[in-house]
């Protein structure tokens, strides 16, 4: 899968949704293990022990996974499910997202504020642009993303930016190159995915 959301063509490490089937990139599932207790846990950065087991990026897909007992027949064994399942993945995956958006903001490879954000796409040293959901079409439609399928992440409120910046509310923010940056991106697309938005193509880029 690519940043933006999208499946590549080369060959990578793939595994199989239990729900629906299709085998697909690991970049596009949520991998959830069974932890003490045989309780099912979500595995949100995938370093957990134990056998993966997994489900698309999709809440309608884990809640269906959750109801039909598809868990505990791919682990073969009884599991324990939390209750609201794909709740709880959802607010998982969107505290990974504003934590490695923090992270990047640390590192020096994330600015917020319009100004700052427009000097950093005029000097080309943005590679993403962020822009809130619930922020002004018309404001948003002055800054223009950088050229790319992975150019553009709009899938987050201004209040879930503005965590990672310390701030009320952010509607502008931008990435520059780097590994953080490219791991903000790879996360939100999945978020977007979790939230229904543009089939998970939460790094493509905007069209102004």
């Amino acid at each position: 899968m690519t940043r933006g959301g999208r499946v590549k063509d080369q060959d990578g490490p793939e595994r199989r949704c239990i729900v629906s089937g299709e085998v697909q990139p690991k970049g596009g599932l949520i991998r959830f293990v069974v932890g003490p207790a045989a309780a099912l846990v979500p595995d949100i950065e995938g370093k957990l022990p134990g056998r993966g087991i997994y489900v698309s990026a999709d809440r309608a897909l884990i809640a269906q996974a959750a109801k039909k007992k598809l868990f505990a027949r791919a682990a073969r064994e009884p599991v324990t499910v939390p209750a609201d399942l794909d709740a709880m993945v959802h607010d998982l995956q969107t505290r990974r997202v504003i934590g490695l958006l923090a992270l990047a903001r640390k590192a020096g490879q994330a600015v917020a504020g319009y100004e700052k954000v427009k000097d950093w796409l005029r000097s080309e040293e943005a590679v993403v642009l962020i822009q809130a959901t619930d922020g002004s079409e018309r404001g948003k439609t002055k800054l223009k993303a950088p050229p790319g399928e992975d150019g553009f992440i709009g899938c987050l409120l201004a209040g879930e930016i503005g965590l990672a910046f310390g701030r009320e509310h952010v509607i502008h923010a931008a990435l520059a190159a780097g590994g953080l940056s490219a791991r903000v991106v790879e996360e939100a697309a999945k978020l977007a995915r979790l939230r229904g938005q543009d089939g998970g193509h939460c790094g493509a880029t905007r069209e102004d």
